[in-house]
């Protein structure tokens, strides 16, 4: 969120942000907030390997930490792509969405699962 190193911007965005979401669910702002991280925080990730000429997608857990930045960056990232007006409506609705198992962020972390899913095969290549 934080571009061309306007911190103050970045920071008065995120605390809008959790004042519609604690008029919008009508909850602990901070709670939508973490609930919505826990449910985009990917398990599995899928790294390329050279093996012999050819690219492999290997399957390999995520660390704690990475797990948190991963989806605060996906989340983000798809409350940018969003339709609304602003910045602030755009990652409150992705945040709300995110916490009800919805959006675009949720669909990522569903698609990089599915990804390690279906080359759990390779598994073995692990470096």
């Amino acid at each position: 969120m934080l571009r061309r190193g306007k911190k103050s911007t970045a920071g008065r965005i995120f605390y809008q942000t959790l004042d519609i979401l604690g008029k919008k669910a009508n909850e602990e702002p901070l709670k939508v907030f973490k609930q919505a991280i826990d449910n985009v925080k990917p398990a599995v990730e899928v790294r390329s390997k050279r093996v012999g000429g050819a690219n492999y997608q290997i399957p390999i857990e995520v660390t704690s930490s990475r797990r948190i930045s991963l989806s605060i960056r996906w989340i983000v990232g798809a409350a940018k792509s969003r339709g609304e007006k602003s910045m602030v409506d755009k990652l409150a609705g992705e945040l709300l969405d995110a916490a009800n198992n919805r959006g675009s962020a949720v669909k990522k972390k569903e698609d990089t699962h599915r990804m390690a899913e279906a080359n759990k095969a390779f598994a073995h290549l692990r470096f």
